[in-house]
C-alpha cells in the first residue's frame, strides 16, 4: 500500500485514490462470465429507469419531471452492484495508470460491458413496448429525438457533458464509503443525465430501442449504431479526458508510487 505521508496527497483524496484503484483492479480480472453478466444485468437495471422515465413523460410531458423518476434506474446500479460502460472510465482507467493492468484488459472491459449494456436494454425496451402499448408513442418520440440528432457539435458536445457527468458522479460516490451519501449523487446525477436529454451512449440506446420496437419509428438500426458510435466518442472525451486524466494530475505521485510498486 501507499505511505501518503509522502506524496502530498490530500488524505481523503488519497483514500478515495486506494479504492479506486483496488475496484479498478478487482473489475479488470474479472472472468468473462461474470464480466458478461455484470453488462448484461447493467442493461437491464437502467433499462427501468427508462420505463420510470417513460411512465412519467408520458403522465406529464415533462423532461425534468421524468428524468428525476429515472434516477431509479441508477440507484439499481449501485445498490444490485451492476455496471454501465461509462462508469467504467474512472475506476479501471486509474488502476491502470496505476501498473494494476494493461490497456488491452481496459479495452476488454469496455467492450464487453458496453455490449452487455446494449444486450440487456433492448430486452427491457421490447419488453416495456410490450408491456405498455400506450407508452409506444412516447418512446417513439424520445428516441427518434437522439436518433436525428445528427453527427455535429450540439450531439458532440451534449455527448461530452453525459461522459463528465457519469465520470464525476463515479468519483464522488468513491468519496465515501458510506451507502445513504453515495445514493444522493446517483439520483442527483441521473436525473440531470435524463431530464437534461444528455447524449449518452447507453441510455440512449435504451430509448432508441425502445422506439424501434414500438414500431413506426423514423429511424432504424443503422441509424442507431451511426448515433452509438458517436456518443461513445463523446462520452470518452468527458468522462476519460476531462474528468478522469485531470483528476489523476491530483495524485501523481501515488501514482507514481503504485507502479513503482508493482513492477
Amino acid at each position: 500500500m501507499t505511505d501518503h505521508r509522502w506524496t502530498g496527497s490530500e488524505p481523503e483524496v488519497a483514500q478515495a485514490f486506494s479504492r479506486v484503484v483496488e475496484e479498478g483492479a478487482i473489475r479488470l480480472a474479472r472472468p468473462w462470465a461474470p464480466l458478461v453478466v455484470t453488462g448484461i444485468l447493467g442493461g437491464v437495471d437502467v433499462g427501468t429507469g427508462v420505463l420510470a422515465y417513460l411512465l412519467v413523460k408520458q403522465a406529464t410531458g415533462q423532461s425534468l419531471l421524468a428524468g428525476l423518476a429515472f434516477g431509479i434506474g441508477f440507484v439499481a446500479l449501485l445498490l444490485a452492484r451492476s455496471e454501465l460502460f461509462t462508469e467504467n472510465f474512472l475506476v479501471p482507467v486509474t488502476a491502470v495508470a496505476a501498473g494494476r493492468n494493461r490497456l488491452r484488459g481496459l479495452l476488454r472491459l469496455w467492450s464487453v460491458t458496453l455490449a452487455g449494456n446494449l444486450l440487456g436494454g433492448w430486452l427491457v425496451a421490447w419488453l416495456i413496448t410490450r408491456a405498455f402499448p400506450e407508452l409506444r408513442r412516447t418512446a417513439v418520440e424520445t428516441g427518434t429525438h437522439f436518433a436525428t440528432l445528427g453527427v455535429n457539435l450540439r450531439s458532440f458536445t451534449l455527448a461530452v457533458l453525459a461522459g463528465l457527468v457519469i465520470t464525476l458522479m463515479t468519483r464522488m460516490q468513491h468519496a465515501t464509503e458510506n451507502l445513504g451519501v453515495r445514493l444522493v449523487p446517483a439520483l442527483l446525477f441521473g436525473a440531470l443525465l435524463a431530464g437534461g436529454q444528455l447524449f449518452h451512449s447507453v441510455l440512449d440506446s435504451i430509448m432508441m430501442f425502445a422506439a424501434l420496437t414500438a414500431g413506426h419509428a423514423p429511424f432504424g438500426y443503422l441509424d442507431w449504431l451511426g448515433a452509438l458510435g458517436w456518443s461513445v466518442l463523446g462520452n470518452i472525451v468527458g468522462g476519460v479526458g476531462l474528468v478522469t486524466a485531470l483528476r489523476l494530475t491530483r495524485v501523481a505521485r501515488d501514482l507514481a508510487d503504485e507502479r513503482s510498486h508493482h513492477r
